[in-house]
């Protein structure tokens, strides 16, 4: 790959979204936790409920702060290294982002404030209503970032002007309302919610092996297995809904991701395993579900899944009509002030696939002057590279049905089984901290790395979307990204560390007076609850 200002400008975006994400899905699952801890607390009464809020509310402050910090900068590089792309589609993706920070960031980061001082300044109501409002910001956050990134890959709502030469907003409730925007965020904070309960379920198997805090331990995996199992249920489910969309919204990277070259009889079969060949156009030692793809990305049995060969004639197609547009666009540009009705209506008929012979601006300086084999190249471009897209999205997949597996062995054991948990099974929990964390960078990466050559797809693709930068200036800047990112990284893990081998230091006192009681009531009265203490 050469290292051209696209490629840089795209591998810092990459490197700073992704270093973001690794903050965000925990942010998003612990403040839910925390909440229902806290409204445990409030319910019963129970001090060890509130030093369990107090610990994991802890993890999740430190979390909160290093992902607001990231956050910040990633979206300061839409105006740096995406000026055309900032320009060209601004009025739309601008609102989301403006709501969010106006509404979301500013009722979380409020909230947060109360949530750490207010232990003393406000009743035990007041404060787990803060809590849960924390936790409501959070995924308010979430919705409207996913907002904009789902207009991304659906840019609905929207329409190019030719006066201004840039795309406006035509509905704010289309772009709100958004099929694919709706998919992405319920599937994205699923996938949050797993990632929180597998860490405070692995944090907590850690304790129990060393013997260390062991009832807020328990109660720890009783909640975190339950929020959890139903979670990654959740993201099974609403991950197929995604797919669902995909299927009539963004064609070509389903068709990558399951590496169909040609269009297959429905109902199409699913691809468990293979060697996907771009060159060849062909997927080698395949190994095929029957009918599973035609009902995951159909809903039936009669209706065909374009594959990548036939989307790739359709591309070429919609570049000739793209052309007609764009000469249009050209002639309207030269007559301003004298647009008659058949040049507008011209335009407005072939609007729709003028970002198509943008495409041709990377061979050809006017498209018009394109050639039949600039044509076929620009085509091929639509074509996203096949075989990362396939193995990501298997490994996201696999993942996932893990998570539910590891999730239902510890719901079982904490609910039915007298919190029996085996050794082996305490050291799987600490094992698979990390993973839902690589499953969530895959599915980002499916979802980004999908969409190309598109910033937005089908409007305007990436090529066109970069600053006036140099390669020099890119590379300094990505330097400094890197260094400065790696720096709060290892300052997050210090943190993080630290506070969980120190563990729960707050109202120590308070909760061991209470559990010597609850022991001895229990034990009293043969108690056999999932929070009984273990006779000796």
């Amino acid at each position: 790959m050469e290292l051209d200002v696209v490629e840089l400008s795209r591998l810092q975006f990459a490197a700073t979204a992704m270093f973001h994400f690794l903050f965000v899905p925990l942010t998003l699952g612990l403040s839910i936790i925390v909440a229902i801890m806290e409204t445990v607390y409030v319910m019963t009464n129970r001090p060890i409920w509130r030093q369990m809020t107090k610990f994991w509310g802890t993890l999740f402050g430190i979390n909160f702060v290093l992902g607001v910090a990231t956050g910040i900068t990633m979206e300061f590089q839409f105006g740096m290294n995406w000026s055309y792309y900032s320009h060209y589609v601004g009025d739309i993706f601008g609102a989301p982002l403006a709501v969010e920070g106006l509404m979301a960031f500013f009722l979380e980061a409020t909230f947060v404030g109360l949530f750490f001082f207010g232990w003393d300044k406000l009743s035990k109501v007041q404060h787990m209503v803060v809590a849960w409002l924390v936790a409501l910001g959070s995924n308010f956050s979430a919705l409207w970032i996913l907002i904009a990134n789902g207009w991304m890959q659906n840019p609905v709502g929207a329409a190019f002007n030719p006066e201004t030469m840039r795309m406006e907003m035509t509905s704010f409730f289309d772009v709100v309302f958004n099929e694919v925007a709706q998919a992405k965020f319920v599937h994205t904070v699923s996938a949050g919610y797993v990632t929180a309960a597998v860490f405070v379920l692995g944090v907590s198997a850690w304790y129990l092996l060393k013997g260390r805090h062991v009832e807020l331990a328990r109660r720890s995996i009783t909640v975190a297995a339950s929020f959890g199992l139903a979670a990654a249920l959740s993201v099974v489910v609403l991950g197929d809904e995604s797919g669902y969309s995909a299927t009539h919204t963004q064609k070509m990277k389903l068709a990558a991701m399951e590496a169909m070259w040609e269009t297959h009889e429905a109902p199409a079969p699913f691809t468990a395993v293979g060697l996907p060949d771009q060159e060849a156009r062909e997927t080698h030692y395949k190994v095929e579900i029957p009918w599973a793809m035609g009902l995951i990305g159909t809903r039936s049995l009669t209706h065909e899944i374009p594959g990548i060969n036939e989307l790739e004639a359709e591309s070429a197609d919609r570049i000739r009509e793209g052309l007609i547009a764009y000469d249009a666009l050209m002639e309207i540009r030269e007559n301003r002030g004298a647009v008659t009705p058949e040049l507008r209506e011209r335009f407005e008929a072939h609007s729709d696939d003028l970002g198509y012979a943008f495409l041709l601006k990377q061979y050809v300086e006017d498209p018009r002057e394109a050639t039949d084999a600039q044509i076929a190249m620009a085509a091929e471009d639509t074509i996203p590279g096949v075989a990362p897209l396939f193995w990501a999205f298997r490994g996201m997949v696999a993942l996932g049905f893990a998570f539910i597996g590891v999730m239902a062995y510890f719901f079982v054991q904490a609910n039915f089984r007298g919190m029996r948990f085996p050794r082996p099974a305490l050291w799987l929990a600490v094992a698979i901290i990390p993973t839902p964390w690589i499953a969530a960078e895959l599915g980002w990466f499916v979802a980004e790395y999908g969409r190309q050559p598109w910033t937005v797809d089908g409007v305007l693709p990436t090529a066109l979307s970069v600053s006036h930068l140099s390669v020099q200036d890119l590379l300094i800047t990505l330097a400094g990204f890197v260094l400065f990112y790696s720096v709060l990284f290892v300052i997050e893990m210090a943190l993080m560390v630290k506070y969980i081998r120190r563990g729960p230091v707050e109202d120590v006192e308070e909760t061991e007076k209470w559990m010597e009681r609850h022991t001895h009531r229990l034990r009293t009265h043969d108690g056999k609850g999932p929070f009984a203490t273990p006779a000796e």
